[in-house]
């Protein structure tokens, strides 16, 4: 019997599928149809149909502001007395460059969706017909105007009949702007602006992508780049007029990817007035656009220079000092020769961090600067590292590698200390933003790889200037105080900005990874302490140096084996924590079941915390008065899956659900049937379809259409 059924859809679906498409218009360019998202309309029920454009590879179509060169699409309906119709919708378009100019449009295939009401005098057993014709103009090399007429002819039924096609619908709705959650602001000084957008879930580590099309035409330079800047709660697109003047107000939209490839649109609108203020830690300039090579590796320079002058930067210059102290009494070789080896430290370990960072965006990560702080294992070894050197300073063991901060001769240990030395002040200034960085940072995440380091390059040689200096004039060395009893008393002064950055690195763990991470790090602290105090000993005793090496390699070896625990001790972030939904519960897969088998629909809404996407989608389309509303209404059960740190069992969730990342949005019905996959961009009118709240047969179609 079921193969019988099998055959009758097979034969039968060419024919369902006339139904609810047009007769195509087609050309060697395109293929373009309306489509309908039902099979019947039902008396006074908006549907949605769409214009639907397949083109030919290497052409490509226009958005409603098409800019530098092109023409929208248009479509005129021709409906029954009584009916309505509302504009036709443009999803977010993308940037196609041509030589120096700069269209905004759509290649592949792109819907065009629209809500048709029918009037509420219908009945049942009438047919609905839309006509309309539509015109379009389709671009390769040379640009070609096209045009057809489309027809539709529906049964009237009492209730909306959903049709297959309305998967296609429902994808067409999600890929259109949605209202913006964030504050913005536009201005302009001159020929240079920017937009600003403000509020919660904006973070470097959230966002990959951001630029902003205007819906007027040539109020903005089409064609030129909109350098992003990122920092926690904000964001700005450097923006550069164009040749027609500014409306009262500039709309458009931003089109924003998140660090899991999620690119979501959100319409925008604000009266141009003054630059608006800079995000976080960025220099006053932040909102001019374009930074040149030039004048990034000045401002990279000044940055690295005033870099020294940080919070983060303390610890190592308290190191720092006490080798500058020492080369009091040096010959000028030996002055010019650890000035250099320092310098080379800090250089090299700029280029390393560069070319990480360029690494990693080229494969699809999200890095930014100070990117290595998201590793609890890394955090926690750079605080030991901070309490070795602070005990160090404190006398409790000696060492002449690889820190270099004995009182040993400078040529036999003082080199080889001093670059590690630089390579240290590199990796713990990266939590740390000076003035000039954050623009010519931004500048560099742009560039081409060998300008990003170009630009790295030169925030290393501002950083390590002032030890430089005394490679370039060793002379200077001599104007120190001479070595004295003084020194041994700096020395140990110095150590407690060491004790305080370990300090600060547990608190940083303590943010990021919870309780048991920092349980394991204190751990860690006193194995270690334990381990350098023996060496000590030994070292002052004069003998017993091998029982010493051997419980300080003891000591390492533990804490070698603590990394991992660390590194795995990032807490379970609550349901609490990721939603403000209402009762919502943590999800597994028996919790599922185990609500299916009470006959209750369920939806499962897997985020993470890190997720920007997921945060815009909580609050614009989830956590809503209606949509509260329905959920209670019909009993649906709300559960909250975590990816924050990549679960096995939701990472199989998403994979056989065709995901890669999150969010992932599934809804079950109450009556047993298969889960419902909503659209990764979501709007209270999608959530309230797909449980069935909201008049509308989009998600019951997309349910049909999974099976």
């Amino acid at each position: 019997m079921l193969r019988v059924l099998t055959a009758l859809a097979l034969l039968f679906a060419p024919a369902l599928g006339r139904a609810v498409e047009s007769e195509p218009v087609s050309s060697p360019r395109a293929t373009v149809t309306l489509v309908s998202a039902v099979a019947a309309v039902a008396p006074g029920e908006p549907f949605r149909i769409a214009l639907r454009q397949r083109l030919a590879a290497g052409w490509h179509t226009y958005w409603s502001n098409p800019g530098d060169a092109g023409a929208p699409t248009e479509l005129t309906l021709a409906l029954p007395l009584g009916s309505e119709a509302t504009p036709l919708a443009f999803p977010a378009p993308k940037r196609i460059a041509y030589g120096p100019l700069v269209s905004f449009g759509y290649e592949g295939e792109v819907l065009f969706p629209l809500t048709v009401t029918p009037p509420a005098s219908l009945r049942p057993g009438e047919r609905f017909a839309v006509e309309a014709k539509g015109a379009w103009l389709v671009c390769e090399t040379v640009c070609i105007p096209e045009e057809g007429e489309f027809r539709l002819d529906l049964p009237v039924e009492a209730r909306p009949r959903p049709a297959a096609t309305a998967a296609l619908l429902l994808e067409a709705e999600a890929a259109l702007p949605r209202p913006s959650p964030f504050a913005v602001s536009i201005g302009f000084e001159g020929r240079s602006g920017a937009l600003r957008l403000a509020g919660e879930g904006i973070a470097p580590g959230a966002v990959r992508e951001a630029f902003f099309f205007p819906s007027d035409w040539g109020v903005l330079d089409h064609a030129a780049p909109q350098p992003l800047r990122v920092e926690a709660g904000a964001l700005v697109l450097g923006l550069a007029r164009g040749t027609a003047p500014l409306p009262d107000r500039l709309s458009g939209l931003v089109a924003i990817t998140d660090a899991a490839g999620v690119r979501s649109a959100y319409a925008v609108s604000a009266a141009p007035g003054p630059l608006p203020a800079s995000i976080p830690g960025s220099s006053p300039g932040a909102g001019m656009p374009a930074v040149g090579l030039g004048s990034a590796v000045l401002l990279a320079l000044l940055g690295g220079l005033l870099l020294n002058l940080m919070p983060c930067v303390f610890p190592i210059l308290a190191m720092k000092a006490i080798g500058i102290a020492r080369l009091s009494g040096a010959a000028r070789a030996e002055v010019r020769a650890e000035a250099l080896a320092y310098t080379a430290g800090v250089v090299l370990s700029f280029l390393a961090l560069g070319g990480a960072l360029v690494l990693l965006r080229a494969a699809g990560v999200a890095a930014g600067w100070g990117f290595q702080f998201t590793s609890p294992a890394v955090v926690a070894a750079l605080a030991w590292l901070m309490l070795a050197v602070g005990l160090n300073l404190s006398g409790v063991y000696a060492v002449s590698l690889p820190v270099g901060l004995d009182q040993g001769a400078v040529a036999r240990g003082g080199r080889a200390g001093a670059f590690f030395t630089g390579a240290l002040a590199v990796l713990v200034a990266t939590p740390c933003t000076a003035p000039f960085m954050a623009t010519a940072i931004g500048a560099a995440a742009v560039m081409p790889p060998a300008a990003t380091l170009a630009v790295f390059g030169a925030l290393s040689l501002g950083m390590a200037a002032p030890s430089a200096l005394f490679a370039l004039a060793p002379g200077l060395a001599r104007r120190l105080p001479r070595p004295g009893a003084w020194m041994e008393r700096l020395r140990q002064g110095l150590a407690f900005p060491m004790y305080a950055a370990a300090a600060w690195l547990v608190w940083v763990l303590a943010q990021g990874a919870g309780a048991d991470a920092v349980l394991w790090a204190l751990l860690g602290g006193v194995l270690l302490g334990f381990g350098l105090w023996a060496v000590g000993v030994a070292q002052r005793a004069g003998r017993g140096r091998a029982l010493g090496r051997a419980v300080a390699l003891a000591a390492a070896l533990l804490l070698a084996a603590l990394l991992p625990r660390v590194e795995s001790s990032r807490p379970e972030t609550t349901t609490a924590a990721l939603t403000t939904l209402s009762g919502a519960e943590p999800w597994s897969p028996a919790r599922v079941e185990a609500l299916r088998g009470e006959g209750r629909p369920v939806f499962v809404n897997v985020t993470a915390a890190w997720c920007i996407s997921c945060k815009v989608n909580e609050r614009i389309a989830l956590d809503t008065e209606a949509v509260r509303r329905a959920f209670a209404a019909r009993r649906v059960a709300v559960l909250v899956g975590d990816w924050t740190r990549g679960d096995a069992e939701l990472t199989a969730l998403l994979r056989a659900h065709g995901r890669d990342g999150v969010p992932l949005y599934l809804f079950y019905p109450e009556d047993g049937g298969p889960a419902v996959v909503l659209p990764q961009l979501l709007t209270e009118g999608i959530v309230l379809e797909a449980i069935g709240a909201l008049p509308g047969p989009v998600a019951r179609a997309a349910r049909v259409s999974s099976l």
